[in-house]
């Protein structure tokens, strides 16, 4: 009775200490968590084109689960770092653009509830538009020529007011952006 009372009391000053920041279902965000960390392993010039494939499916079907279980997992459910990892797998998703569709729909809607980032929906946005052929909105998306040169993946929407929608979300201005890509040499 003793060690259970103890155990309880920790448990109570573990969870106080947490306080509000605590994610609901710290499981799914140490999950999501594993998942990333496997995903950018294999994101690697090193990994072969299998392991990528291998790993992209299986995070997807995964991510696929958890949208119909759980919702869109936001910070209150996984916290920020669950919900960053929930997004860059939907985000990498790339061979089911339906799928990402449905994961921007959902997280569109946890923007606006305030349980995930709008700079992170900024990319998701783009990364469906270039999936779709359609000019970006926030000019996430870019891609290098054979010269090593960066492009925009497709072209971007209203360049002259690309900034006004990238300070919207929280992104840094286009040219800062361009700069850390170039930096990436």
């Amino acid at each position: 009775m003793r060690v259970l009372s103890l155990w309880l009391f920790a448990a109570f000053l573990m969870v106080t200490a947490c306080g509000d920041d605590a994610p609901r279902n710290p499981a799914l965000r140490a999950e999501l968590l594993k998942m990333l960390k496997t995903d950018q392993e294999q994101r690697t010039l090193e990994a072969s084109q299998e392991d990528w494939d291998r790993t992209e499916k299986a995070n997807t079907e995964r991510m696929r689960q958890i949208l119909d279980a759980y919702g869109w997992p936001g910070y209150e459910l996984v916290g920020k770092d669950g919900a960053q990892a929930a997004w860059a797998l939907v985000q990498h998703a790339d061979r089911d653009l339906a799928f990402q569709r449905r994961g921007l729909e959902m997280m569109r809607r946890a923007v606006d509830d305030g349980d995930a980032d709008p700079s992170d929906l900024a990319y998701l946005v783009d990364r469906v538009r270039v999936a779709e052929k359609k000019p970006q909105v926030y000019g996430t998306q870019w891609e290098t020529t054979p010269e090593g040169e960066w492009r925009p993946r497709t072209p971007i929407e209203d360049e002259a007011r690309v900034d006004e929608r990238r300070a919207e979300v929280g992104l840094k201005p286009l040219k800062d952006y361009l700069k850390e890509l170039q930096s990436l040499k």
